[in-house]
């Protein structure tokens, strides 16, 4: 085929490519369907061309058009991987884990259920063998949720549901591929019958091979792209290689699943990337594929609709019954998954409540596309399965595939509003008005400081501002009088748009380079759970969604027990060190969210609210201090270095912007910039380094660092080592009760914590004790001592410490000073001890 025409033939899909998008828009219908209608008339108007003797001036054209070399390895190898690749790059998968029970269940329970349920109904309604109806249920299997997403994401529904549904659409094309592959063995000729057991049996390695691929390939890419810190196009073109050779070598090498091991590779960019790209490279990389991936949906869409008319020449009119059997099989299976399973994992409390409306949308939304076309491409491809086979999975697939297009596509926008999605509630229609409130403030300040600015005519700023503030004003009375609002509600407003401005601030903070994009990333996660945790519970969703934000998660717990057990000390200093730097920025954040509460917030819902919020504030403020001064007792110094890290990029970041402005003053030139910027990126790859921190610990060693003891000689701090008990104590856990009986005083190896007594309190860290008082006193104990961190406790009895104060100077000094920290008098409390004795 000439390559001028298949160059002007690309080139014209990729202009139906352009014109698409904003008609799509234009009759308010899903992307997809548009593309779809669009390549089928395109095929369609190639063969009439062909076959028709009116003219044969198109003849060549259309003969390009039909045919394209559109084979089933061109979607499989050229567009599936970037379409999976930059889902992953782009999810939140923290969030996504939040989610995970409902994910698994629409990706890979729904897929098995739809692959057996369409299979036997037709192995009933057709004399088609069992393995090959199983092969069309896998096909038809999996969903194309992009137009259901883009749905909800313009009517504003819950972030949580497009999360569920894109989470779907990530993992559901990897486990039909895997079925697909299963049963397309059983119906190949000249292929040796596997048994089911020897087919299952391969699925590990098809998971766990592929995942294996996925994580090495992507790591590699990583390590190189480290290398190439400052060159970001080629950071960009080999994260472009990355799920091809992740692709190709899972499949061809190790004989394991492609889509698995792109999935990982992906899954291992997202997780790891931030951290390792500077900021600007990682946004432009997540840029450039967003681009290829809507280039490739745009074109696997197109193409396969390409291919419809050619499947469908041999169509008859049982197949149509048999389209009606997938069509009824199919949405079956789903609605029981949604109406049924979920409902019942909700029950359990092990996934998120759903509401009906959403699910019928789940239901109806649940499209078909290119990844079916594709699979069906490949078994008519086949020249080992049979004839009769292969022309009934043809029709079946596109058959079933064009009903949910046309029918259910075009008509998804029409029962989402029959369901009432597509109107807003009482709480968002107050938010909107809150938002069109606000912005109109700040839009009133910025024109009077540009009219100020600009020196403009008095009279016609005047008028101008009447007619404005006549219309502020309106918007601040219909914000401030909504009868639909309670105070709850507006609570609920006021603490959206405080955890929406600290996303803002995040983001800023991220721009400028203050915040490590790692953390950046955690922050940003925590700010996400802060306005659902709002939107959905409230005050006290919100106050749980803070308490998270701060809390030890199971990693750090799974890093403790690795320590202290294995002694492996490198996942725990990692943790920890993440976990000094993730309190950090929240300070550093928390500490601007005032000024918005007094400049905005309080003019919208007044000083009640304000107050309000500025009491919840104080309490997160006081959260974060805590958790972090428990850190640095815990590792004196660390929080130090970090914080001077801080003033370092800082300062780089005011010392760019500076070199900037005289660029773009023209007071040096590009020469001169480029030389300035190059220095000014080697001193700030050096403040990104994070300092170490150590936190092993040995045995021998818990004893020794203990100022208390530095005097002491080896034989004695043995004999000390033998009779001190390790206890160690998780954060939140109380280690004394009021009212309890002194029988032990505790040193502080590792950790810290909080002593509350008489309404004070105060805290405790590395190579500091506790409860010495009360057994020099024998008093009954009105303290409370919980920890506030990992804490490694040893733990001397009361006779072993009587007899370890009388010859130890430095303990009695140790003593008198904690004596004096509280108020005692030491002297009398030696005395007391003796008269005890």
């Amino acid at each position: 085929m000439d390559i001028i025409l298949i160059t002007a033939v690309i080139a014209s899909l990729f202009l139906v490519i352009g014109v698409a998008e904003p008609l799509a828009a234009r009759l308010r219908l899903p992307y997809s369907v548009i593309l779809a209608v669009l390549g089928m008339m395109i095929a369609a108007g190639a063969t009439f061309l062909i076959r028709t003797d009116l003219t044969d001036a198109l003849n060549p054209v259309a003969a390009a058009i039909t045919g394209l070399p559109i084979r089933s390895n061109v979607f499989l190898y050229v567009f599936l991987p970037t379409l999976l690749f930059q889902a992953t790059l782009g999810m939140n998968l923290r969030r996504m884990l939040d989610d995970w029970v409902p994910i698994l269940v629409l990706a890979v329970v729904a897929v098995v259920v739809a692959t057996l349920t369409v299979g036997y109904a037709l192995a009933f309604a057709s004399a088609l063998p069992l393995a090959a109806c199983l092969l069309i249920g896998a096909i038809v299997s999996t969903t194309d949720p992009s137009a259901v997403v883009s749905i909800f994401r313009s009517i504003s529904a819950p972030r949580r549901l497009a999360r569920i549904i894109e989470g779907e659409s990530l993992l559901n094309d990897a486990a039909a591929i895997a079925l697909f592959g299963l049963f397309m063995g059983f119906v190949m000729l000249g292929v040796p019958d596997p048994s089911l057991s020897d087919a299952l049996g391969r699925f590990p390695m098809l998971i766990a091979g592929g995942a294996a691929t996925g994580w090495i390939t992507a790591r590699l890419a990583l390590r190189i792209m480290s290398v190439f810190a400052h060159h970001e196009r080629a950071q960009i073109s080999i994260s472009v290689a990355l799920p091809y050779l992740a692709y190709i070598v899972a499949e061809q090498s190790v004989g394991a699943s492609g889509v698995i091991a792109v999935v990982t590779a992906g899954l291992t960019m997202n997780l790891v990337g931030p951290g390792r790209l500077l900021p600007q490279a990682w946004t432009n990389m997540s840029e450039v594929w967003d681009l290829l991936a809507h280039w490739a949906g745009a074109l696997i869409f197109i193409l396969a609709a390409l291919l419809i008319p050619r499947l469908l020449e041999e169509v008859r009119l049982s197949d149509v019954a048999l389209v009606g059997v997938v069509i009824m099989a199919a949405v079956a299976s789903r609605a029981v998954i949604l109406f049924a399973l979920i409902p019942l994992l909700t029950l359990l409390k092990v996934s998120p409540h759903i509401e009906r409306p959403y699910r019928v949308a789940i239901l109806w939304g649940g499209l078909r596309g290119a990844v079916t076309l594709a699979l069906a491409l490949a078994v008519t491809e086949s020249f080992r399965v049979p004839v009769e086979v292969k022309r009934v999975v043809g029709i079946l697939a596109t058959g079933f595939t064009l009903f949910t297009l046309i029918v259910q596509g075009t008509t998804l926008r029409a029962v989402i509003g029959r369901l009432g999605l597509d109107r807003l509630s009482p709480l968002d229609e107050a938010l909107s008005r809150q938002v069109v409130a606000v912005a109109l403030q700040t839009v009133r300040e910025d024109v009077a400081r540009t009219s100020e600015n600009y020196e403009l005519t008095r009279e016609i700023v005047r008028s101008e501002a009447k007619l404005f503030g006549e219309r502020l004003d309106g918007a601040v009375d219909s914000a401030e009088d909504s009868a639909d609002i309670l105070d709850r509600d507006r609570i609920t407003l006021g603490l959206i748009a405080l955890a929406g401005h600290e996303r803002d601030t995040i983001l800023a903070r991220m721009r400028e380079r203050t915040i490590a994009s790692r953390m950046a990333e955690r922050v940003l996660s925590d700010a996400d759970q802060l306005i659902e945790g709002a939107r959905s519970g409230g005050r006290s969703g919100y106050q749980r969604a803070a308490r998270r934000s701060v809390a030890y998660g199971r990693a750090f717990q799974a890093g403790v027990a690795l320590q202290r057990r294995l002694h492996l000390t490198g996942p725990l200093a990692r943790l920890t060190a993440d976990r000094f730097e993730l309190l950090l920025s929240q300070k550093l954040i928390l500490r601007d969210l005032g000024t918005f509460i007094d400049g905005r917030i309080r003019r919208i819902h007044g000083r009640r609210v304000a107050d309000l919020l500025h009491e919840l504030l104080s309490r997160r403020v006081e959260m974060v201090e805590t958790a972090l001064d428990g850190l640095r007792l815990q590792y004196p110094g660390y929080a130090e270095e970090l914080e001077r890290r801080f003033i370092r990029r800082t300062a780089l970041r005011l010392e760019e912007r500076e070199y900037t402005a005289m660029r773009e003053d023209g007071l040096i030139g590009a020469e001169v910039y480029t030389s300035l910027m190059q220095g000014l990126g080697a001193r700030r790859a050096a403040a990104e380094h994070r300092p170490t921190l150590d936190i092993a610990l040995q045995r021998a060693e818990l004893v020794r660092q203990f100022p208390l003891f530095v005097n002491f000689d080896d034989a004695a701090l043995k004999r000390l080592g033998r009779v001190l008990q390790t206890q160690y104590v998780n954060p939140g856990k109380i280690i004394i009760h009021k009212d309890s009986n002194a029988q032990s005083v505790h040193f502080i190896a590792s950790g810290a914590v909080e002593v509350l007594t008489a309404g004070q309190s105060w805290r405790l860290g590395r190579g500091e004790m506790f409860g010495q008082m009360a057994i020099l006193t024998r008093k009954t104990r009105r303290t409370e001592v919980r920890a506030i961190a990992p804490t490694t406790l040893l733990v001397l009895d009361e006779e072993r410490f009587r007899r370890l104060l009388e010859r130890s100077p430095d303990l009695q000094t140790a003593v008198r000073a904690s004596a004096e920290k509280r108020g005692i008098e030491p002297d009398l409390l030696f005395t007391e001890a003796e008269k005890k004795d």
